[in-house]
């Protein structure tokens, strides 16, 4: 052993003067570099050669695995292809901790007992609340909506997700400052139905026949119910047809969407209204010449009900047996049928009043003024005083009073003074702004002639 330690000693002395000895490994490195510097030289030759040469000939290079470093540039690099470029490995996603729990909400239910059956901590729900914004709606939980939870047992819930319906849900996660909250949205796809009938009972039951969602149809006598009274103007033959969207959610229908355009042939009068919404995101329905199907008042406050008495001065009364004037209009209806109010307005009696009953007036402005009477009972949260929508529920049909039966007593002032509610001109609201007319128009002549082509069809159906 002392020969060869100090052979290599000598050959380090003798071989680099000047530099401290490292032993022996050092004199083999400055050897072996000097090797492959002779075949870099050597490769670089070879690039003058004739391609179709080089094919030809294999160089082989055996170089002795002095260290790992030099084994590893002897070996092969493979090419790199479109293949190789484009190609990655599958990094397959993080399992989350937990377990997955899914739970529907009963009747009964709250979120603290949803928790408590799960073993979530009390002081979790407490901070979820805390956290404020969309959290607050998972204290109005309702039965059939759906909870799914992760939870480990050392943590308790660490994510949340709550379908409050097909398109909204709200996701709870754990960080570390605490539980955020977001509501998530889903956009569904809307596709265009065309629908279209005609009346031989009444648009309720005849909508039904063609297939129409009971939703749509309320919409449809919604959009004409300012120039058409469904309960008194409906003809054998009047004809509706309609564009308007079904909702979906991968591939499957969940809804429906908006009315797109429509028409109503009543007694051989053709109206016609589309939608339209400006570039401010205000939306309405407008007849092909801009003018707005919204009215100051609808024309009738209960949706398909039967006129049972008409506006007359000499009527003779049912119960007090004696020729009285009859200044409204009575529409037979069954009992807890909702009531709207038919414009805008302010309630200046919610109460009894004599043989009214139970009844509501509201004051529109300075000129117009509504009864609605014999209700079985008044809407939530309304007093004298409060402040109502057009289309807003005020009450429920009923019989108190002097009825013989349930029904609605409807009365219009104009100025203090009694109105046939059945013929008054109601006042327009107002038009289409004039910037938009062209393209509304526009908007409005593609849709007309869809609407055109669902009648078509609906003829040939048939006649089939």
């Amino acid at each position: 052993m002392s020969y060869k330690n100090s052979s290599l000693r000598d050959y380090n002395s003798d071989w680099s003067p000047g530099y401290p000895s490292r032993g022996g490994s050092k004199g083999l490195r400055w050897a072996l570099l000097g090797t492959v510097s002779g075949l870099a030289l050597g490769l670089l030759s070879l690039t003058s050669l004739d391609a179709n040469a080089i094919k030809e000939k294999e160089l082989s290079l055996d170089l002795p695995a002095f260290d790992e470093p030099a084994a590893a540039l002897a070996e092969p690099v493979a090419p790199l292809t479109p293949e190789s470029q484009t190609s990655s490995a599958t990094v397959p996603e993080p399992t989350l901790p937990g377990t997955w729990h899914e739970t529907k909400v009963q009747a009964g239910d709250s979120l603290a007992r949803i928790f408590s059956r799960q073993g979530i901590p009390p002081r979790q729900l407490h901070d979820i609340i805390a956290a404020g914004g969309i959290a607050k709606k998972l204290t109005q939980i309702y039965p059939g909506q759906t909870l799914r939870m992760r939870t480990t047992d050392e943590d308790g819930l660490l994510e949340l997700h709550y379908e409050i319906d097909a398109l909204n849900q709200i996701r709870v996660v754990r960080e570390e400052s605490g539980y955020d909250a977001q509501l998530v949205v889903r956009v569904p796809e809307r596709r265009i139905v065309q629908a279209a009938g005609s009346i031989s009972n009444s648009l309720y039951l005849d909508a039904q026949r063609v297939n129409l969602p009971d939703k749509i149809t309320m919409e449809l006598a919604g959009i004409f119910g300012w120039d058409i009274d469904f309960a008194l103007d409906m003809r054998e033959g009047d004809r509706f047809a309609l564009l308007y969207e079904e909702l979906y959610l991968d591939d499957e229908r969940i809804g429906t969407g908006n009315i797109l355009a429509a028409e109503f042939v009543n007694n051989d009068k053709v109206h016609q209204a589309v939608r339209y919404t400006d570039d401010q995101g205000h939306t309405d329905y407008y007849d092909p010449k801009g003018r707005s199907m919204r009215k100051t008042f609808l024309r009738t406050p209960v949706d398909f009900s039967r006129i049972s008495s008409r506006f007359s001065t000499g009527r003779k009364h049912p119960v007090l047996n004696t020729i009285r004037a009859h200044k409204g209009v009575d529409y037979a209806a069954p009992t807890g049928t909702p009531v709207k109010a038919t414009g805008n307005g302010k309630i200046v009696l919610r109460g009894k009043k004599g043989g009214y009953g139970n009844t509501v007036i509201i004051q529109h402005g300075n000129t117009y003024s509504t009864l609605y009477a014999h209700l079985s009972r008044y809407a939530n949260g309304l007093k004298t005083g409060s402040r109502v929508q057009q289309g807003q529920v005020i009450g429920y049909v009923g019989s108190s009073g002097l009825a013989t039966g349930p029904h609605l007593h409807y009365e219009f002032h104009v100025n203090g003074v009694h109105r046939n509610p059945l013929t008054v001109k109601l006042p327009d609201a107002a038009p289409l702004p004039v910037k938009y007319r062209d393209q509304f128009r526009t908007a409005s002549e593609n849709l007309l002639a869809q609407l055109e082509l669902a009648k078509t069809q609906a003829v040939a159906l048939q006649g089939e």
